[in-house]
């Protein structure tokens, strides 16, 4: 994380933005922490969700601790540019966020329960930042899979709106859309901080609990 001196706060228009590559960028097969496959193929009735709350290494961590979570995966999403780098996405110069894939059984952990943990692991009012870590690749964001992931997401945003303004936090400023192409991070960046525990990551919620 390139933290309070990464300064980038607006997303560049597609026009303006690196052009990336046509090759994706090479990545771990398997999951660090469970052996679960990345990229798939997933067993059957498994789901998928992306979210993006600052800092993706402790993002994953949070996610893959979740029981009924099979694998999680670091990349980015939301930006114009194609098969980004790290250091590219870190310029502000691509528009992606940096994000967690998630796949997850819905009969051992329901999505509104991954809401719930996003909403808790993060402060989701801090605009193109979290923490010390600035940038547009550190926005609060869902990206959605389907019509029910949509009206969770938002019903849960306000449910923790609410509870926010008890203890006196602004509005939230996540951005809730449909999930754009999600394009994996190197495996340096895949379970990092299962591979470095002491690693950095600037990620910690506001202690107001959701539902």
């Amino acid at each position: 994380m390139f933290g309070l001196f990464s300064k980038p706060t607006e997303i560049p228009a597609a026009k303006d933005a690196l052009p990336g590559r046509d090759a994706a960028i090479a990545t771990a097969s398997h999951h660090a922490v469970n052996g679960n496959p990345l990229k798939g193929p997933y067993p059957h009735g498994m789901e998928t969700a992306m979210f993006g709350l600052g800092c993706f290494w402790g993002a994953e961590k949070m996610f893959w601790n979740l029981d009924g979570v099979y694998v999680t995966a670091v990349g980015y999403a939301g930006g114009a540019t194609p098969n980004p780098t790290y250091e590219e996405v870190c310029s502000g110069r691509t528009g992606h966020n940096e994000v967690v894939f998630v796949v997850f059984d819905p009969k051992k952990i329901a999505f509104r329960q991954l809401m719930k943990a996003f909403w808790e692991g993060h402060n989701p009012t801090q605009g193109m930042r979290q923490g010390n870590d600035v940038g547009t690749q550190y926005r609060s964001g869902v990206y959605v899979y389907n019509d029910d992931q949509l009206a969770i997401a938002e019903q849960t945003k306000k449910e923790f709106q609410k509870a926010l303004f008890d203890y006196k936090y602004p509005k939230i400023t996540t951005e809730i859309i449909e999930a754009p192409e999600f394009f994996f991070a190197k495996d340096y960046h895949q379970q990092y901080l299962h591979k470095n525990p002491r690693g950095y990551c600037g990620l910690g919620g506001t202690g107001v609990r959701c539902g």
